[in-house]
């Protein structure tokens, strides 16, 4: 008797088994058509037409040196090409630092740059910060900067810190010519200083 129950559940076993194998087959079958793989396509295409477009560059790293000796170096999240233009490149969180020969500084950090080889200029724009090692740390909307030397313009209002106290003028340029030893920092249009003593130590 037990022997009997034995082989009819062997035998519905080897039924059983099968079916079983064939149902979860169907069942990925049935999963693989419900998930479209063409959805994911059009994103990764256009990230990569995009890309190939703008010719992008994540974290991209330069360094080199004037035709005068200034050291240049920059950093930035993203570089492109914007529209394919020969020449023209746009930054985005860039950083840049100059060095000249006689040992000052100036580091620049803006939201967007603007390179135009061309016309050998870059165009800081929206939060740019200009510090220098004479220590000056200024803001302005807009700083112009030449690529081939240190030629440094603010057309519109800078404002910040000096040595001594605070400052605001409607335009700034720093520049430098063979006869002079070091940079020369020049504030216009209505400049206002403001003097700030530091506090005597006792």
């Amino acid at each position: 008797m037990q022997r009997d129950r034995y082989t009819r559940l062997i035998a519905w076993l080897k039924v059983l088994f099968p079916l079983a194998a064939l149902g979860l087959l169907s069942t990925l079958f049935l999963l693989s058509r419900a998930i479209d793989p063409g959805q994911a396509i059009p994103f990764a295409e256009k990230d990569v037409q995009d890309r190939l477009r703008d010719q992008q560059i994540t974290g991209p790293f330069f360094t080199g040196a004037t035709a005068d000796g200034d050291e240049l170096s920059f950093y930035a999240d993203v570089l492109t090409r914007p529209d394919g233009q020969t020449g023209m490149n746009h930054a985005e969180n860039l950083r840049a630092t100059i060095k000249t020969p006689e040992g000052s500084t100036f580091r620049l950090q803006s939201d967007l740059a603007d390179f135009d080889i061309a016309k050998d200029v870059a165009d800081l724009l929206g939060g740019v910060v200009l510090t220098t090692s004479t220590g000056y740390r200024l803001q302005s909307d807009k700083i112009t900067s030449d690529l081939s030397g240190l030629n440094i313009q603010s057309p519109g209002t800078v404002y910040g810190t000096a040595p001594g106290g605070t400052l605001e003028a409607g335009a700034m340029s720093i520049t430098q010519t063979d006869d002079q030893a070091s940079p020369q920092l020049v504030f216009t249009n209505r400049v206002k200083l403001i003097y700030k003593p530091k506090p005597k130590s006792e």
